[in-house]
């Protein structure tokens, strides 16, 4: 059997296993990993390289990162200026919290965390208006989900390295810069915001659907909520080193360093000024998302180095039937992974597509840093089922929504989602 034949085997066997559900994600990639390494497709070389991939070690430190700054009082100042600045306007308030979520979905690299963060502060103020959970909750989700990590600010900044990795171990040459995946998504950005505050509520149900379910978001959210004010010197420290990790981040190229030493930096200052305990700082690591990075990393390696990679990629080039028509091609991108994170991980679908499609471009000689933004934008607009996003469930339970509600509100934002982000992308990165 040839190492290609071998390739694709292991390469089915993990979708399988991820879709199955029966093992970790992290798991699943570790498996898949030590099989390309006993059947000879990477060398223990390969595979350690795979473990001190730079992007990795960037993508674990600006987590700690995150983490520090998660327990300044920083959400909660803002909430209070919101609720001031407000002064019963439902409009205000929801302009006022949904910034407030889109702000931490960058710098934090989840859309569950600042979602949980913000939604009891949320009901509770429209609440105390005289209006239901069920008009608010799913603009506030809406937006968590779709708006996350597109903006270089925090974790934000750390998205354009980690899809250069992805193109870098398929064998692309092309390198975006620290700006392509904003402008890549701006559009909808901007588009999908006013949506959520002006426009999703006049279609959300005024009362639950379903019964309204109590659920732990603080524990989702690590407590941020409940936990005590930091003292003076380490609130101001969380503040300071999260500002300046971002704003190296941003300008790397011109400070001449790694953005890998940059977040590592950033992390050890957090311990050392004592704003997160050793502890804290070791809990904040994602080991999980570093797993099923360095898995992905490997997968990359074993589909290049055997070139089954390129057979997929000739083979899906010749089902498109060699078009060279930007409009189809970013749909076609667009819509598989869309379709797909409604019923498995977004990671998991990124990890799965992002081969495919730069093997893709490759074979259609097309320029690959478009589609790889596009396949990362419709993974994370994945709104439609509780399977898609951790976010969807908790949205459904605090709303009182249900499958049929969710769909229903979902129709004009899918459309949205598909139509700017293809039409923009075909101006804005032209694949020939």
């Amino acid at each position: 059997m040839s190492q290609m034949t071998l390739c694709l085997i292991i390469c089915l066997l993990t979708v399988i296993s991820f879709v199955w559900g029966k093992l970790t994600l992290g798991t699943t990639a570790m498996c898949a990993l030590m099989l390309f390494f006993f059947t000879g497709i990477l060398d223990a070389s390969q595979v350690l390289a795979c473990f001190s991939n730079a992007t990795g070690v960037m993508m674990v430190a600006m987590f700690i990162v995150a983490a520090g700054f998660n327990k300044t009082q920083f959400v909660k100042n803002v909430a209070n200026a919101i609720g001031k600045a407000a002064k019963g306007s439902l409009t205000k308030v929801m302009v006022g919290y949904i910034l407030v979520a889109i702000l931490l979905c960058q710098f934090i690299q989840s859309n569950l965390i600042p979602f949980c963060i913000v939604a009891p502060l949320l009901i509770a103020t429209v609440e105390s208006m005289g209006y239901k959970s069920s008009k608010v909750i799913y603009s506030l989700g809406l937006v968590c989900i779709v708006n996350c990590m597109c903006l270089p600010l925090g974790g934000g900044a750390t998205v354009a390295a980690e899809l250069n990795g992805y193109m870098e171990a398929n064998g692309a040459t092309q390198q975006m810069a620290i700006w392509a995946p904003m402008v890549s998504r701006i559009a909808l950005f901007v588009i999908m915001t006013i949506y959520a505050i002006f426009i999703a509520p006049r279609f959300a149900p005024d009362k639950p659907v379903v019964a309204v379910k109590e659920m732990n978001v603080d524990e989702v959210a690590g407590r941020q909520l409940n936990q005590k004010a930091l003292p003076p010197f380490q609130e101001k420290c969380g503040y300071i080193i999260f500002f300046l990790v971002t704003i190296a981040l941003l300008f790397s190229s011109q400070i001449h360093q790694p953005t890998w030493a940059i977040c590592t930096v950033g992390a050890l200052l957090m311990v050392i000024t004592g704003v997160l305990s050793p502890k804290e700082a070791v809990q904040a690591m994602p080991i999980w998302v570093y797993l099923l990075f360095v898995g992905s990393i490997g997968m990359a390696n074993a589909l290049s180095a055997t070139g089954a990679g390129a057979a997929i990629g000739d083979l899906l080039a010749g089902w498109a039937g060699g078009t060279h028509n930007s409009f189809l091609l970013y749909s076609l991108f667009f819509l598989v992974p869309y379709i797909a994170t409604q019923f498995m991980f977004n990671r998991t679908t990124m990890m799965i597509l992002y081969p495919i499609v730069i093997q893709v471009c490759l074979s259609l000689g097309a320029n690959p840093i478009g589609p790889v933004i596009v396949v990362q934008a419709a993974a994370f607009a994945a709104f439609l089922t509780p399977m898609a996003t951790g976010t969807v469930p908790y949205y459904m339970g605090l709303g009182g929504y249900d499958q049929k509600t969710i769909l229903k509100m979902g129709i004009i934002p899918s459309i949205l989602c598909f139509v700017v982000t293809v039409v923009w992308n075909t101006i804005m990165f032209p694949l020939f």
